[in-house]
């Protein structure tokens, strides 16, 4: 009795290639309405998961070999270091336990990018597996051709996504499955021979039909949609979103502010809790260069990343030594794991509450962005405490600083950074700075002119209605003369450079605002709760004698600065809006902070910093490492799948020159199986001479009986005969040639 199992040729690869190209339409949209990554990586899993079940690949190697790829891939995206280390096991196991117990309390807003993943794994893993059974054990595909259609389909209806060349794709994917399905269940059923020929008859007329049902539906015309839109953000979303501004967003803090715009949701997921002596604002990073569209940092090789150490003083200076200062402190208890810190502007120290084994931290001075490195890797650490000087800014040196006092060549790149505005910057920004600022004397009145005039009615705080400048169009431009209508990085942009456009050094500055009052702890400080939606951007103009001084010119925000007068002005204190993020740049006459950086780098070469070098090597390289592994799994995949073809001839090599009759036994049984590969399986209860009898019908031998009669006469009899084993072998050479045949 033979077993009947899918012939696995060139046709029936096609069916997977199909349908892996229906499966890449579930996973197109995430790149565009989601913050979803690394899709090459999850596409390359469903890959090899369908070329694993064409193959026939045995469930527990297939599932170690899966698993490996979700483990590797995770460690590519969210760690640092080799993948070989046990430290970031450790990490991902602390990982699988806390978002376990998120989900048993059913906290799923909590859940890590990290656990989200690895669920998105199981999922693509699950749905190949569907794939894999409607194919060849239902040899039906309709539901999920279907459920294709119908998810795409609604994403073109309810988001920003253009399904116009998807449905193309899914339509022509769907119906080639279809119909080679239809193809393979009507040979089965009729007992119809399939061979080049009668697929021929098929397929042909098949493709021709999704050729001429495609064409005719693309060039038929088009009825208008009969009823609007759905969503109400969509109302301001911009088809010219070519620079990857558009859509709806979350509010919370991101890297990306190359394209500003668009509306945004709120949400109220905690970030940090925070003990303080009072309110300020907590800053993570600034950005110095305008493009017209939104921000980018200035990448400078002489300024490489500066390590310090808990115990050290952190290297920024936003204030000149002449500035009164009071120290504070503050406690940050994080409650999303990012592994950058947030701090108040004169943050001198950071001290963890935690012990670590190795901690240091690392600053980016273009942005002054501080990044925990906790046991010599870059992560999340917490709680930890701040140590910081809180300025109280003389009125009186903010007037007397001005241009004059930054005359020099080495403050002429300091200028030139921080008043840098775009080529394309219409004049027109430039004359209502200039406007607003004719009567005004000094840089802090000029400056203040600046943010008063934010604060007029005729500009509108806004979270939904927010327009995104088109193609060609200026994003300070569209907000001041257009729309007068948006959030705080429309605000806190457009200060920065009218500020810029009178001559006034300033920096646009990201983090978050104080948050929300909750509690007077027993020591006397208050407790604040800082959510994603207080992220917030403000502005710092600097002042030479001074240093960087913030302003908020957001519309409803107030910051938290202290101003002193002279005593014969008993004016009181003004305040500005507090951001989240305030950052500060180097102090124009610090050129020594490169060379400290060479000192830091020529440090010795350990085994960490081997691990460190692999680890950087496998992330710069990974798309090779991956496509060779692909391609490996593939070849491996290939080389088991026709297994019966190649091992007769191994078995040959293997004993071909063994004389003793203890390999006999051996042999023997090693034809069995590959018989059973060959589909000569032997059933339950059968004698091996009643399934000699049947191999020798099968092939038209007596090979297999005279072997066989070899063999039980080894096994209940000795070695009686010493060249039993030399008698039978060329009996057995004959059977396993043709078992591979």
């Amino acid at each position: 009795m033979t077993i009947t199992k899918p012939k696995k040729d060139a046709a029936f690869f096609l069916l997977y290639i199909f349908s892996f190209l229906l499966l890449w339409e579930w996973l197109r949209p995430l790149k565009e309405l989601t913050d979803t990554g690394h899709l090459s990586v999850f596409l390359g899993f469903v890959f090899v998961s369908l070329m694993m079940s064409y193959f026939n690949m045995p469930v527990i190697p297939g599932g170690l070999v899966k698993i490996i790829i979700i483990l590797y891939s995770v460690h590519f995206m969210y760690y640092e270091g080799t993948f070989f280390s046990l430290g970031w096991f450790a990490e991902l196991f602390s990982e699988l336990t806390t978002n376990a117990i998120l989900i048993v309390n059913a906290d799923w807003t909590e859940i890590s990018n990290v656990f989200r993943t690895l669920l998105f794994f199981i999922l693509l893993w699950l749905m190949a597996y569907l794939i894999q059974y409607w194919l060849i054990n239902r040899k039906q595909i309709f539901v999920f051709f279907f459920m294709t259609l119908i998810y795409i389909t609604v994403l073109d209806t309810f988001t920003p996504y253009e399904a116009d060349a998807a449905i193309v794709r899914t339509v022509i994917a769907g119906f080639a499955v279809l119909g080679m399905l239809s193809y393979h269940r009507i040979a089965d059923k009729e007992l119809v021979r399939k061979n080049l020929n009668s697929a021929k008859k098929w397929m042909v007329p098949l493709a021709a039909m999704i050729i001429l049902s495609v064409g005719i539906g693309y060039a038929a015309p088009k009825a208008d949609p009969i009823w609007p839109d759905p969503v109400p953000f969509i109302t301001s979303y911009n088809q010219d979103s070519g620079e990857g501004s558009g859509g709806v967003k979350k509010v919370g803090y991101g890297t990306d502010d190359t394209a500003l715009g668009g509306p945004f949701i709120g949400d109220d997921r905690i970030v940090f809790t925070a003990e303080a002596d009072g309110r300020h604002y907590w800053r993570i990073e600034t950005k110095d260069v305008y493009t017209g569209k939104g921000w980018i940092a200035e990448k400078s090789e002489s300024a490489a990343p500066v390590e310090f150490l808990p115990e050290q003083a952190i290297p920024m200076q936003p204030f000149d030594a002449g500035v009164k200062t009071e120290e504070r402190s503050s406690r940050v208890i994080p409650k999303i794991r990012y592994p950058h810190l947030v701090y108040p502007l004169g943050v001198k120290q950071v001290e963890a509450s935690e012990g670590y084994s190795s901690l240091q931290f690392m600053l980016d001075p273009e942005t002054e962005k501080i990044t925990s490195l906790p046991d010599g890797q870059s992560g999340s650490f917490g709680p930890y405490s701040l140590t910081f000087d809180y300025p109280v800014y003389s009125v009186d040196k903010l007037k007397a600083a001005g241009k004059e006092d930054m005359a020099g060549e080495e403050n002429a790149y300091f200028l030139a950074k921080y008043t840098q505005i775009p080529e394309g910057l219409p004049e027109r920004v430039v004359n209502l700075a200039e406007e607003i600022t004719k009567d005004k004397q000094t840089w802090l009145e000029k400056a203040q002119a600046i943010e008063k005039y934010f604060r007029s009615n005729e500009f509108v705080y806004d979270q939904t209605d927010v327009a995104v400048p088109a193609d060609g169009q200026d994003y300070v431009d569209q907000f001041l003369f257009d729309t007068q209508r948006g959030y705080c990085d429309n605000f806190s942009t457009s200060m920065v450079v009218m500020m810029r456009s009178v001559g006034i050094p300033a920096r646009w500055v990201k983090g978050y605002t104080e948050g929300d009052y909750i509690d007077t702890l027993k020591n006397g400080r208050r407790l604040y709760e800082v959510t994603n939606n207080n992220a917030h951007s403000w502005v710092e103009g600097y002042f030479p004698g001074v240093g960087w001084v913030p302003f908020e010119p957001t519309q409803g925000f107030s910051n938290n600065v202290q101003f002193e007068y002279s005593k014969k002005n008993d004016t009181q204190t003004d305040t500005q809006q507090p951001e989240e993020d305030v950052t500060t740049p180097e102090a124009p006459k610090k050129p020594e902070l490169p060379e400290e950086q060479a000192q830091v780098d020529k440090s010795e070469v350990t085994f960490s910093n081997g691990l460190k070098n692999a680890g950087a090597f496998l992330k710069d390289n990974f798309g090779k490492i991956l496509l060779t592994l692909l391609v490996l799994a593939v070849f491996l995949a290939s080389m088991y799948r026709l297994r019966g073809k190649w091992l007769p001839a191994l078995y040959i090599l293997l004993y071909k020159y063994k004389k003793q009759n203890k390999y006999l036994e051996k042999a023997y049984i090693a034809l069995l199986k590959q018989l059973r590969r060959y589909g000569l399986k032997r059933e339950d209860g059968q004698t091996l001479r009643d399934y000699a009898y049947y191999v020798d019908s099968f092939f038209s031998t007596s090979d297999m009986r005279r072997l066989t009669s070899k063999y039980e006469e080894y096994l209940y009899r000795g070695e009686l005969n010493e060249d039993m084993w030399q008698d039978v072998k060329k009996h057995w050479e004959n059977m396993i040639r043709k078992s591979g045949a």
